[in-house]
């Protein structure tokens, strides 16, 4: 294979990585001039526009299975973005970054329910499980703080009464997206990802909108900074970023690109850093290094018949 082909592969895909790192914070941003329920679907309606526009060559044909397909991984996607940009209005970008992150150790263990296996993939071993011990034990740290006035060993303890509840629906987060991953694993194989990942975004945006009422008063106050925001997301974060990770990803081996995948949460926290000031505690810091470490524990062993993580469609 061309090395010059190679290195592009590799430049796009951290590219890829960089800006859905950097969307935690522009949602946030975006989140002064729109209510979470609003935003998503302005989202998703224009990624979908952008989508179609690109593949309605490749939707010619369609059967009625395809488009119950692109249904249930909409379903689950819809779920994910909800949760994760509703928990943005109460909680910081990069702790939001870190616990959707927790999507990797969930895949394994949410497979192992009868019914979500992926067909040609394997039960997981025991790095899936001690990734996740080691995960999970860093999102308490993160999002828990210890018991007041406990001192010594006992202030480690994370007091979960004081959960910010916003962390609570990044955690609703990371179970949707997991979800929309052993979907994938499903569903993928037997549909071009062309038609399926513009399925998906088309009913994700349906989803949304049918759930729109009940999610609080909807409202968006066109500004520069939405508009901004609604063009990075949709268009460079959704549609062009799925259409790049689908090309560099039949290039470069598995391996490395979850590692570039595990960057992700990363980069939120530099951006969140140098854009609003964000800083982490020596006790959630330490929790978002153990979920990292968990993340990559399930993630970069290598492992027979991989199940898609986070964005892989």
């Amino acid at each position: 294979m061309d090395s010059t082909m190679k290195a592009r592969a590799y430049l796009l895909m951290l590219f890829v990585v960089a800006i859905w790192g950097a969307t935690f914070v522009v949602v946030k941003d975006a989140l002064a001039d729109a209510s979470p329920a609003a935003f998503n679907l302005a989202r998703m309606a224009l990624a979908s526009i952008v989508l179609g526009v690109g593949y309605h060559r490749y939707l010619r044909g369609l059967r009625s299975w395809h488009i119950g397909a692109g249904a249930i991984v909409g379903f689950c996607l819809a779920m994910g973005y909800q949760f994760q940009t509703l928990g943005l209005v109460w909680t910081t970008p990069s702790k939001s970054a870190f616990i959707t992150g927790m999507v990797v150790v969930l895949v394994p263990l949410f497979s192992m329910i009868p019914g979500l296996h992926p067909p040609g993939t394997r039960r997981p071993r025991w790095n899936a499980f001690l990734g996740a011990a080691v995960a999970f034990a860093g999102i308490a740290l993160l999002t828990a703080p210890g018991i007041s006035g406990a001192k010594g060993l006992a202030a480690a303890i994370p007091d979960f009464r004081q959960i910010n509840k916003g962390d609570v629906l990044s955690f609703g987060c990371a179970v949707g997206f997991a979800l929309h991953c052993l979907a994938l694993g499903h569903l993928s194989p037997k549909i071009d990802f062309k038609p399926l990942a513009t399925l998906q975004v088309g009913w994700c945006a349906v989803f949304m909108a049918v759930t729109l009422p009940v999610m609080g008063p909807p409202h968006l106050h066109w500004s520069e900074r939405l508009v901004s925001a609604l063009l990075i997301t949709a268009v460079l974060a959704t549609a062009a970023a799925l259409s790049i990770q689908s090309w560099a990803q039949s290039i470069l081996p598995s391996t490395h690109t979850a590692l570039m995948l595990t960057l992700e949460p990363v980069f939120a926290w530099i951006t969140s850093f140098l854009v609003l000031g964000e800083r982490l505690g020596l006790r959630p810091a330490t929790g978002a290094m153990l979920i990292l470490g968990g993340i990559a524990l399930t993630e970069l062993v290598p492992q027979p018949g991989h199940v898609p993580s986070a964005h892989e469609v």
